[in-house]
Order: structure tokens, then sequence, then C-alpha cells
């Protein structure tokens, strides 16, 4: 109990460097309160996922708080394709056996990814489950909570054909795919493997792994106006989240050449001999947000945000696949 005390003080000391004066009452209640105000016609969007087995990697390696960073970046990632401000972010932690440090590392992550974004940690559960969790097995899960203001809503339905595809790029794999990563390395029979170096990659197939899913939000806010459709890459790669962005009746032609892909991707695709569409369905390839503008603003959009390429257009779905891939 005394360690659960503990735990508990610094969580909300990690909060409370997040919190503004939106905030209101201190942490540690049943419940979170935020007042929402400048707004005039405001809609509440929100997200909720989790780091999936990114969490072994995080495990084997005893190095957590990039996982921290990553729950707050994929969820606000997820609202940002709708315009939206991040708000607040709740998160919830089970694990079998009670971990102050792993649970610290944790927050720590969680704190500075929220700080990064501007939104307030307000709250969270933080569960000790040893019946359904065995030894130091745990799981988390993210909540957010943003705002945008109606008639700036990104929806999509403004989208036609001929439209620009940028694609920004990702920081590696990110949180998706690590299903088929951990069969391709044999992770579970062999652990040592994620300290294996790759000449290039420059460091440890774990540290690359590791590395935090990239987040959009600050990079992207100052051009919202301009984008008329976003696709997070998530789980279900490039094939299965463009059409996400896109009305009916619209597909995406893509050029894999028109990009740089992260070195970590042909590794996985020769380690584990995964054929060439199969590693566009799972992965992001090397783009982790795919924005869809007018040719007009193309140009706005790329001064601002320099590492943005033109990696496709929109066109008309005439059935089969939505995403087509050029060169493949």
């Amino acid at each position: 109990m005394a360690a659960l005390d503990g735990i508990k003080e610094r969580i909300g000391a990690f909060s409370r460097i997040t919190h503004g004066p939106q905030v209101i009452g201190e942490s540690g209640g049943f419940a979170g309160m935020y007042h929402l105000e400048g707004y005039v016609d405001p809609v509440l969007v929100s997200s909720t996922d989790g780091v999936g087995t990114k969490l072994k990697i995080g495990s084997l390696l005893e190095h957590y708080e990039s996982l921290g960073t990553d729950l707050v970046y994929l969820n606000v990632n997820d609202i940002l394709t709708k315009g939206a401000k991040p708000l607040f972010f709740l998160d919830y932690v089970a694990m079998g056996n009670l971990n102050a440090q792993r649970m610290e590392s944790l927050l720590r992550g969680m704190a500075w990814a929220c700080r990064e974004v501007g939104c307030a940690l307000i709250g969270g559960e933080t569960a000790q489950t040893p019946g359904v969790y065995q030894g130091d097995s745990f799981d988390l899960a993210g909540f957010v909570v943003g705002v945008v203001e109606r008639g700036s809503i990104i929806d999509g339905s403004s989208i036609k054909e001929g439209d620009a595809l940028l694609g920004i790029p990702s920081s590696g794999v990110h949180t998706n795919g690590l299903s088929l990563v951990h069969l391709v390395f044999k992770t579970d029979a062999d652990p040592q493997v994620l300290y294996r170096h790759y000449d290039e990659l420059n460091h440890a197939l774990g540290e690359e792994l590791l590395i935090s899913h990239r987040c959009y939000y600050p990079l992207l806010e100052p051009v919202l106006p301009r984008i008329k459709g976003m696709a997070h890459i998530t789980g279900g790669g490039l094939l299965g989240n463009v059409p996400r962005a896109l009305p009916d009746g619209m597909a995406a032609r893509l050029h894999p050449g028109s990009w740089d892909i992260h070195p970590i991707f042909p590794i996985i695709q020769r380690e584990g001999k995964v054929e060439q569409e199969e590693m566009f369905r799972v992965f992001n390839m090397g783009l982790g947000m795919v924005l869809v503008c007018d040719p007009a603003d193309v140009d706005e959009v790329r001064q601002t945000v320099p590492d943005a390429r033109v990696v496709g257009e929109v066109i008309p779905h005439r059935g089969g696949e939505r995403v087509v891939l050029e060169a493949l």
C-alpha cells in the first residue's frame, strides 16, 4: 500500500507540470475537470489506443519512457486527422506486480509528451491485477480529447480527382507492425537479437524499434486550413489507412520512389522474406502521415513543412484496391 501511495504522489507531480488554468482542481480525485473556453462552435474529438506489442520490446530492454511518449503521440495524431487541438489525456496502466520504477518511467514519458503538444495529463488509472497479468507483464492504453471548430473539421468531403498527396516521414516502425517484427526476428526464442547491430541502422535493432512514434501536431497545426484530408499511417500500413482519408468514389495513386524508405523496412523484408505488397499492408514504409491538399497549396504547405514530399495523387476509384502502388 505504501508503494501504491508513493506512485500516486508521483502521478500527481507529473500531471501538475502539464496543467494550465483550464484544469480545475487537483489530481487525485475520482474525475478530472477541464474548462473549455475560447470556441464559438466547438466539437470534441476523442481517440483511444495502446502501443500494442511494442510493449514486449520495452519490457525485454527494460526501457519504458519511450512507451509513455508513444502512447500520447499516437493518440494525438489520430485526432489531428480531424484538425483537432489536443486538450487533455488520460492513461490506463494494468500490471501484475507493482513496479514503481517502471511506472515512473512511463509517466515521465507521458508527461513530457503532453507538455510538447500543450495537452494536460488530467488523470488515469493504475490497476494492480495479479490474477490477470502474471509476473512483470502489463498493459497500457491512452485516451485523448481534443477540440476543433465545427467549420474547421477536416472530413475529406472536398477532396477531388487530381488533388495532391503529401507524405510526412515517419521516425521508423512507430508502434505498428511489431507483431510481424517479433515473428521475423524470433524475439521470444532469442531476445538477444535485439542487441544485433545492422550497418544500415548504425545502432542495435532494439534501439531502432524503441524510437518514439513521431508526433505531427506541432508540425502540421499551422497548415491545417490547407489540408483537405489526412491519414495517420498506423495498423494496416499505407494500403489500409490512406483510403480512410478519402471520400467514396476516390482512390489514391502512390509513387513509392518519391520518398525515402527508412532502412529498417528493407531489413525486415530481407530477414523475413516478406512480399513487397505485404510490407505496404503492414508498415508505414517511411510515411507516418499522408495529407491531401489542392495542388495550388502544395508549395505553401512545403514551405512550412520542409520534409513533406509529393508522393502521389487522388484518382477515381474504379473497383479493386483503393491505393495503387505505381511502381509495384
